[in-house]
């Protein structure tokens, strides 16, 4: 067989890459000194893949994207700015970062960790959300132990 007459087309499983790149997201801001809890709800009814405390008690939220499908159809985005200083999209390496729109920060992860690879510009929030937001971010972490 010749090389001409040989394609490969790498197919990534949906759950498998955003359970991939959900958990090297998390492990990333771990790294950076961040809490994270994976799946918050957010008081407008949304869920937020990855909603991260910082020591300071600053506000980090990360959209897991699994594909450029995924991307384009989900236009929720937007609504996670109210709940957060910061809002960074993670995808897996193999994601069209060209497809991604400039503001929010860059995450790139795989399993095993990820990388920052444009900030994400910082809005900080209310204090009165603030500490809403972090009572019920404690809560829910709380909650989480007694389920395991």
């Amino acid at each position: 067989m010749s090389a001409a007459a040989l394609h490969l087309e790498l197919v990534f499983s949906r759950p498998e890459t955003t359970a991939s790149v959900t958990r090297g997201a998390a492990r990333l801001l771990a790294d950076m000194g961040y809490a994270p809890l994976l799946e918050v709800g957010l008081p407008n009814g949304r869920r937020a893949d990855v909603m991260a405390l910082g020591r300071k008690g600053d506000i980090v939220i990360c959209e897991v994207k699994s594909g450029p499908e995924d991307y384009r159809v989900d236009r929720k985005w937007p609504e996670y700015a109210p709940f957060c200083d910061a809002f960074f999209f993670a995808v897996a390496a193999e994601f069209p970062q060209t497809l991604l729109p400039d503001h929010p920060g860059l995450i790139v992860a795989d399993g095993f960790g990820g990388a920052v690879i444009r900030d994400a510009p910082s809005t900080p929030l209310a204090p009165a959300r603030r500490k809403a937001l972090t009572l019920a971010f404690a809560r829910l972490a709380a909650l989480r132990t007694l389920r395991d």
